[in-house]
C-alpha cells in the first residue's frame, strides 16, 4: 500500500494533539513528511516528532510534490483560504474546525464583534462559504473536517445505538466550557470569527447536528434545521479584578457565555451551551432523549478514575486534566485524551478516507451547516428574535 505523506500547517496545541494520533494510525501506511510554521518553536515540534522536513512558509509546503494531505491546525482566520489554497495545489486536506467564519473586511468598523452587524455578517460568511466550497468540489480533492467529536468513543456510541433501535431524537443537550482561552487571539473577533459559540459552541453544535443525520438515515426521513434562537453575553465584564482571577477569558469583542437553540424540520429540539467562565475543568457533555430512551456521553468530567492529592509540587510534571486551576483535592482525571476526545480515531477514518477513496463520517456538509447555524444564532441574539432557517 502506498504511504500517505502528511503536511501539517501548524505547530501549536492541536497540532500537537494531531501527531498523537498518527503514531497510532493502523492498517494505512502514513507518514507526517513536513511541517510549515512561522515561530521558531517549529524546529523543536520538528524534532521532537522527528518530521524531516520544516517550511516557514506553508505555500512552500503545498508546493512539495510527495505530500498527499495538507493538515490545517491554524487560527481560525486562516482556514477558509488555505483549504482552497491547498486543494486546488492537489492535495486532500483535514482542516480543524471551525470551517471559517466572519474576520471582517477593509472598510468595517472596528471592533467589529461590537459595532458590525451580525446579519450582515451572516449573508457576508453564506456568500464567502458558497464561494468556498464552489472552488473546493472544482478541485475534485476530498476535504475531511476535523471535529473530534464526531469520533469521540461516546458520541460513536451515541450513534451506532441510533442506528439500531431507529428511535425517535426527541430533545438534545450539548455543552462545551471551561474558564477561558489562554491564546490572546481568542479575545478577538477579527481572529476567531466570534466568542465562546464559536471557539467552543461548535464541537457540540456539531455533534448535534452529526446526530440528527444519523438518526434521520436510519429513520429514512430528513432532517434539517428549521430554526434557531440563541443569547450571548459577558459575564465577565460584571468581575472585579479579584474576582476575576480564576476566569482566564479577557474578550475584546467577543462573548463569553452563549446559548443556542435548535428548532428541526420535525419538531424536535436541541439546547447546545458554551462558557469561557466555567471553573473545574472541561466540560464535553451531549444528552440524547429518545423515543426509547436516555444517551448520556460525559466525555469529560468522566469517572474512570477519579483522585483526591494534596501536594501540588509533587504533581508538577502530572497531567490531571485541562483547565483546572489546581491538581489537589478531588479531579476527574483524564485518561488517554486523546482516545477519549476522538483525535485518534478522526485521524484514523481520514487517512482510510484517503487510501479507500471514500468521504469521512465529518465531511463538508457539516462543517457548512456548523458555521450556518452559528452565524444564525449571532443574528437571532442581536436581533432578540426567531431566525428562520
Amino acid at each position: 500500500m502506498k504511504t500517505i505523506r502528511v503536511g501539517l500547517i501548524g505547530s501549536g496545541f492541536v497540532a500537537e494533539l494531531h501527531m498523537h494520533a498518527y503514531r497510532r494510525v493502523y492498517g494505512v501506511n502514513a507518514e507526517v513528511k513536513a511541517v510549515a510554521s512561522r515561530g521558531d518553536h517549529v524546529l523543536d515540534f520538528a524534532g521532537r516528532h522527528r518530521i524531516s522536513q520544516v517550511y516557514r512558509d506553508y505555500r512552500e509546503l503545498l508546493q512539495d510534490r510527495d505530500i498527499d494531505v495538507v493538515d490545517i491546525c491554524t487560527p481560525a482566520v486562516l482556514h477558509a483560504p488555505m483549504i482552497v489554497e491547498a486543494m486546488e495545489a492537489g492535495k486532500h486536506v483535514i482542516c480543524e474546525k471551525p470551517f471559517t467564519g466572519y474576520f471582517g473586511r477593509s472598510d468595517d468598523p472596528a471592533p467589529i464583534g461590537r459595532r458590525l452587524s451580525k446579519e450582515l455578517m451572516y449573508e457576508r460568511v453564506m456568500t464567502e462559504m458558497a464561494a468556498t466550497r464552489d472552488r473546493m468540489a472544482a478541485s475534485g480533492r476530498l476535504f475531511m473536517y476535523a471535529e473530534n467529536w464526531v469520533y469521540a468513543p461516546a458520541v460513536a456510541k451515541s450513534a451506532e445505538i441510533l442506528q439500531k433501535t431507529q428511535d425517535k431524537v426527541l430533545f438534545m443537550k450539548a455543552e462545551e466550557s471551561h474558564s477561558g482561552s489562554h491564546a490572546d487571539h481568542a479575545a478577538r473577533w477579527d481572529m476567531t470569527g466570534g466568542g465562546a459559540l464559536i471557539r467552543q459552541g461548535c464541537h457540540p453544535l456539531s455533534a448535534v447536528l452529526y446526530l440528527k443525520q444519523v438518526e434521520a438515515r436510519a429513520r429514512g426521513e430528513k432532517i434539517e434545521i428549521a430554526e434557531i434562537t440563541a443569547d450571548i453575553g459577558n459575564i465577565g465584564d460584571s468581575l472585579s479584578p479579584e474576582d476575576h482571577r480564576y476566569i482566564l477569558s479577557h474578550p475584546v469583542d467577543v462573548e463569553d457565555w452563549a446559548m443556542l437553540n435548535l428548532t428541526f424540520t420535525d419538531g424536535t429540539k436541541s439546547t447546545v451551551f458554551a462558557g469561557d467562565v466555567i471553573l473545574g475543568g472541561v466540560r464535553n457533555l451531549v444528552e440524547t432523549y429518545t423515543s426509547g430512551g436516555i444517551l448520556q456521553a460525559n466525555m469529560c468530567p468522566s469517572t474512570g478514575m477519579v483522585s483526591y492529592l494534596t501536594d501540588e509540587n509533587k504533581l508538577k510534571d502530572v497531567y490531571i486534566t485541562e483547565k483546572v486551576d489546581r491538581k489537589t483535592g478531588w479531579q476527574f482525571v483524564c485518561l488517554e485524551e486523546e482516545w477519549t476526545r476522538g483525535y485518534i480515531q478522526e485521524i484514523q477514518d481520514f487517512m482510510e478516507c484517503v487510501a479507500l477513496e471514500r468521504q469521512p463520517l465529518s465531511d463538508v456538509d457539516l462543517a457548512y451547516d456548523t458555521i450556518r447555524a452559528i452565524y444564525a444564532g449571532y443574528w437571532s441574539a442581536e436581533a432578540g428574535r426567531r431566525i428562520c432557517l
